[in-house]
């Protein structure tokens, strides 16, 4: 992609192709070329995944109708998960900047936040999936588990082969954020199970 222009089909390309090859994508990966790039790539994510939510709430199921959003649909749900995308692109890169440090890899703020914008195209997938926690909230945790372990698996990559990471340190470091993922997914299903009994009874109650 370039910095002035949004290429469509090689934003699509790259998309695929760190999702089945990341090793291979992230070692060939530009380093340099500004922050605007990553920058729209981010939003169009962002942008994506909003209109899947968006898609969702309209057959209310998912996270999105009762979840982050509370009772916002439409475009709220849009503009939200570009804000959240803008957000977390700079916060995630600064945490990766640091993450790269502890293991010996590249600090140059633009390498991190190209690793982290590529590392983003689980955004929309994880709203692709957001239904399954309206039929089900613990099937639903654990696909949104699965996704997360994925999107540090694409993480490890970048580590590793675009930002020049020590591959044992950064071994170490993915393990423990992917055992502080699965332990917060255990806790946040008992959380929204005891949530959802809460508006269960909540609602009977109005209903009498």
């Amino acid at each position: 992609m370039s910095n002035s222009t949004i290429d469509f089909n090689a934003l699509i390309k790259e998309s695929k192709d760190v999702l089945k090859d990341p090793k291979t994508y992230f070692s060939t990966m530009k380093t340099t070329g500004g922050i605007a790039e990553p920058l729209i790539k981010a939003v169009i994510y962002g942008v994506v995944a909003g209109i899947i939510a968006f898609i969702w709430s309209l057959f209310k199921i998912g996270g999105v109708s009762s979840g982050l959003l509370g009772g916002a649909a439409g475009i709220m749900a849009i503009i939200w998960y570009i804000v959240a995308a803008v957000i977390g692109l700079f916060i995630g890169a600064v945490i990766l900047l640091v993450i790269s440090a502890i293991c010996k890899g590249n600090t140059d703020f633009e390498s991190n936040i190209r690793v982290t914008a590529a590392c983003m195209v689980m955004m929309p997938i994880s709203a692709l999936f957001g239904f399954i926690t309206g039929l089900s909230i613990t099937l639903g945790s654990i696909v949104g588990l699965a996704v997360s372990l994925y999107g540090l698996y694409l993480l490890y990559h970048g580590l590793t082969q675009t930002l020049k990471a020590d591959t044992g340190t950064s071994k170490i470091v993915i393990l423990i954020l992917a055992a502080l993922v699965i332990l917060f997914t255990i806790m946040g299903i008992g959380a929204k199970k005891k949530a959802s009994r809460f508006m269960e009874d909540f609602n009977k109650e109005n209903l009498r």
